[in-house]
């Protein structure tokens, strides 16, 4: 992947500032000239340097608006691709368009029109429930979608050839067969058409990578939570938000399964969105990676309802029901991810992450 050909209006890297105190002249020669060597052993390992295109489908979504937010701060330069027109959610600094990825004509108009070095595709339809009353439509969005995508890049490479795609895949591939700590070399089990579409997404992905005409990374993704920017996660299908609406009142109780027993991988949204960051930066065109992106260690359900209340400071009201037929634990083996993009989950403890989410969830009168 190359640098952007459109550097205006970008800030400079590695400004000094004039003053009492700041090294001299031959200091600062010195240190250019490492940041120099450091560049070149970079760019000779496939890693990229700053100020790079990056699309972002799904940008104003939880996940988006962190991705977007550490690539800006990264020095990136972020367009967002959405369905809806409002800003409130776009992180400050990027650009905004608007298309459907079940739009072909228009993917193609808008990725060939870009300039795009990089895409971080987000944008997908995440309900495993909702899937097995509406298949076709999830696999409209999330697998012809990601076909569609593809196909816009695949027309625009004779200008910008060998560009990283970043694609966010989910742990619910593995299914319920497994236990533990889940490698990525598990066979996939889809048990819902939401996991069998991102499966279909994901093969699609290596596919055209494998035929030189991308660098691609696959990055299936655990639990995320916290919260970016002041963007928290509003999914009232995850334990967080609903142990947040139970202490507010929206909800009269928090429902555990099996008292709360269940273990599983919560990440912070921006350890993740760092994770996307370090794969647009060191994917090289041809290659597939595929990777875990977890915390790398458990935490039970009934944990999180614990931590909550100590973190916000409120109780609230559990009712338990028997257990489901359910995997006890499950977590990701994260190994791969911190070898081949030297990424850590450092802001992934339980409190931190349960704290951030509070702060950035919309208390009345607060």
């Amino acid at each position: 992947m190359r640098r952007s050909t459109n550097g205006a209006g970008y800030p400079p890297i590695g400004a000094v500032r004039a003053g009492t105190g700041v090294p001299g002249r031959s200091w600062i020669v010195v240190r250019l000239l490492d940041l120099s060597r450091l560049c070149l052993a970079a760019a000779e390992s496939g890693q990229i340097g700053p100020h790079v295109h990056v699309l972002v489908t799904g940008g104003l979504g939880f996940l988006g608006h962190a991705v977007s937010l550490h690539l800006l701060a990264s020095g990136h330069r972020v367009t967002v691709l959405s369905r809806r027109r409002s800003t409130e959610r776009l992180a400050p600094g990027a650009e905004l368009v608007t298309g459907d990825l079940r739009d072909r004509a228009r993917l193609a108009r808008l990725v060939g029109e870009g300039g795009f070095d990089g895409v971080c595709h987000l944008a997908a339809l995440t309900s495993a429930g909702d899937s097995l009353t509406d298949p076709l439509t999830y696999f409209d969005v999330n697998a012809v979608g990601t076909f569609n995508l593809l196909k816009a890049f695949e027309q625009a490479s004779e200008e910008r050839p060998g560009i990283s795609f970043v694609f966010a895949s989910t742990n619910i591939v593995y299914g319920s067969r497994p236990e533990g700590a889940l490698t990525e070399d598990l066979d996939t089990h889809p048990e819902s058409p939401y996991a069998t579409s991102k499966v279909a997404a994901e093969q699609l992905v290596a596919a055209q990578a494998s035929i030189g005409a991308i660098g691609a990374t696959t990055l299936r993704l655990f639990n995320l939570a916290g919260a970016a920017g002041g963007v928290g996660d509003l999914d009232p299908g995850r334990i967080v938000p609903n142990v947040f609406r139970a202490m507010t009142g929206q909800l009269p109780h928090v429902t555990l399964n099996g008292g709360g027993a269940a273990v599983r991988d919560f990440v912070h949204v921006m350890d993740a969105a760092e994770a996307f960051r370090l794969a647009v930066e060191r994917t090289r065109p041809g290659e597939h990676r595929l990777l875990n992106i977890g915390s790398g260690h458990g935490t039970s359900m009934l944990e999180v309802v614990t931590t909550a209340q100590q973190v916000t400071g409120r109780t609230v009201d559990v009712r338990r029901l028997p257990p489901k037929p359910e995997p006890f634990r499950l977590t990701a083996d994260i190994n791969l991810a911190r070898v081949m993009l030297d990424w850590e989950p450092r802001r992934s403890a339980l409190a931190e992450i349960l704290t951030d989410a509070w702060a950035a969830w919309p208390v009345p009168g607060r």
